[in-house]
């Protein structure tokens, strides 16, 4: 529908202009008590099942992301990475970074690059980087949701892990989204045996409805929820999954395993249109960018120049191709490279960049220069948002990095491995090289936005390098726009990262002629990023909204109602 109602967040009493109109595929769930958004019916559940056994948001987002691991299998599992954004109902924010680490035998030249250029630049021969043992990092998803649990969850270990084991025990439908990217990965997962046992049941992929049952993997799990995060890094587990890898010519030792430590960092923040916005700081790359683009965009009417036209999306891609510039540039691995960040998410050096911006014409944008002084990511991980009544908030983006990571099952466990190492740049000497211990750089985007000192909206997506601009999109639809929250993550969406510019097809030919006129290489596509979800919260009302997107099987789960009034009894009459 026409983004074209009065704003409903009440920022700025805007109202959006014509420009391109849309229909949303889903609808949005409301509820009081909390509040799980995933891109998994089952996951959802199993993060609701948590709110209705008294947990919290934290329980909710880890009895979720636990599920996630069974049902949305190609996504997420406990041996790859992500970033953990909380805001607790004391008003304490956290953010874990647990991304995977390089393994401390690896090199800079570890990996033979097919080439110097782009699009071929991160390529490797063998594809060593993206598939098989090599390809593997050091996981950190385990042991940050067992921190996450013990230090802000309220109800067991055992419990919030039980919905998972069922899961795998008893067996899920294979989804059509599932069987698709079987089929399309169906050669590289039948090369690893206990990979295949699973998703390539008797040689093909499943047919979607198909039950599928991961008894190792629920024996796994069971050891998790009896031992902890132990029995991975320490323990059993991670013995038998070092020792696979070291038959296969892998790298990580359980010295590897023993050695890995999360990060907890104070979030970058920053400001837009009266809003905060929070979220991980470097070696995250997501939110410094997406709060460097709106301190750019609050120079210009926004919302005078209307949702979808020309001259909006105009800004947007300029915003986007100078965030690239500075990405590359700037943003790294901080125990490795020097990050002005003060800088990069200053006023000051956003109002240089605006005015640098010709509304007029498309313009090759670089980095700034900074006083004194490539990363490929996959488009498959997976994101939740949980809330509830007492003021906790979740956003939280996890992954294996590309669709069924490096497509390695250790036969026994159920395990999937990542292959997180392929978002390393293969030539040596650059900013995001191969180096032993080195951070993978991310663009995960898990946003909370504030207003008045309270979470207003937490939001995150899938996507890779798209995700922070689309997650920047999203909350421009809400603030600029006045879109409501289902409006905004399934709102078309463009991207750009200095070459040709990414339009999703619900933009109209008008659009794309505009886009066109003002010299920018246009090129329709079928998405930009992944399955969007988040929840806002109206606290006037006491009521919290969940929306997950088309672009995945997302869905949101909401808890209403409550015990009984002890002070007072029913009357029918009254």
């Amino acid at each position: 529908m026409a983004a074209t109602r009065a704003n409903s967040v009440g920022a700025t009493g805007w109202r959006a202009r014509a420009g391109t109109t849309f229909k949303t595929f889903k609808h949005s769930a409301t509820a009081s008590r909390g509040m799980v958004v995933t891109n998994h019916p089952m996951g959802s559940a199993a993060g609701l099942e948590m709110l209705a056994m008294g947990g919290n948001a934290i329980d909710a987002a880890i009895g979720a992301v636990f599920a996630l691991s069974v049902v949305e299998p190609m996504m997420v599992g406990p041996f790859g990475g992500g970033y953990i954004n909380l805001r607790t109902a004391n008003g304490e924010s956290v953010c874990i970074d647990n991304y995977t680490t390089a393994p401390a035998a690896a090199a800079a030249d570890m990996y033979r690059p097919v080439s110097d250029t782009w699009p071929d630049y991160l390529l490797t021969e063998d594809r060593e980087s993206q598939v098989g043992y090599l390809a593997v990092g050091v996981p950190g998803n385990l042991k940050a949701w067992e921190e996450l649990h013990s230090g802000y969850g309220k109800l067991s270990w055992e419990t919030v892990i039980a919905p998972a084991i069922r899961y795998a025990e008893d067996g899920f439908p294979a989804s059509e989204y599932l069987v698709r990217l079987i089929t399309e990965h169906r050669q590289d997962i039948g090369r690893f045996p206990a990979t295949a046992e699973i998703f390539l049941p008797g040689g093909s992929p499943p047919a979607a409805g198909q039950n599928i049952v991961r008894r190792d993997y629920a024996e796994s799990l069971k050891a998790i929820a009896s031992g902890g995060a132990a029995e991975l890094y320490d323990g059993p587990l991670g013995q038998a999954i070092a020792a696979d890898i070291g038959r296969n010519g892998g790298l990580i030792t359980i010295d590897d395993l023993r050695g890995y430590s999360t990060l907890r960092k104070e979030p970058v923040r920053g400001t837009y249109r009266g809003f905060e916005i929070t979220g991980p700081p470097p070696g995250n790359t997501g939110i410094t960018l997406i709060i460097e683009m709106l301190n750019i965009l609050e120079n210009f009417d926004v919302a005078g120049r209307g949702f979808g036209t020309r001259d909006g999306l105009h800004l947007i891609a300029e915003s986007l191709k100078i965030a690239f510039a500075d990405r590359f540039e700037y943003l790294g691995d901080p125990a490795t490279i020097e990050i002005p960040l003060d800088w990069l998410t200053s006023r000051e050096y956003a109002a240089q960049r605006a005015a640098g911006i010709d509304v007029s014409r498309a313009g090759e944008q670089m980095a700034g220069t900074y006083p004194g002084a490539r990363a490929g990511e996959s488009s498959n991980t997976t994101h939740l948002t949980t809330a509830d009544d007492a003021g906790n908030m979740v956003s939280m983006t996890q992954t294996i990095n590309e669709v069924f990571g490096s497509k390695v099952t250790v036969a026994g466990t159920g395990i999937l491995l990542n292959n997180t190492q392929a978002m390393f740049d293969p030539h040596p000497g650059h900013p995001n090289s191969v180096a032993p211990n080195k951070r993978v750089v991310s663009s995960m985007s898990p946003t909370i936005v504030s207003r008045d000192g309270r979470p207003f909206m937490g939001i995150g997506t899938p996507g890779g390098v798209r995700i922070f601009g689309s997650v920047m999109q999203a909350i421009m639809n809400v603030i600029d726009h006045g879109m409501t929250l289902q409006e905004a993550v399934e709102a078309p969406r463009l991207w750009t990262q200095g070459q040709d510019v990414e339009l999703e097809q619900v933009f109209g030919e008008g659009v794309h002629a505009g886009m066109s006129g003002l010299g920018h290489p246009v090129v329709r596509v079928a998405n930009v990023a992944g399955g969007m979800n988040g929840v806002l919260i109206d606290h006037e009302r006491g009521l919290m909204t969940g929306a997950a997107c088309w672009r995945a099987d997302g869905v949101p789960a909401g808890l209403s109602g409550g015990p009984a009034d002890a002070d007072a009894r029913f009357n029918p009459l009254v």
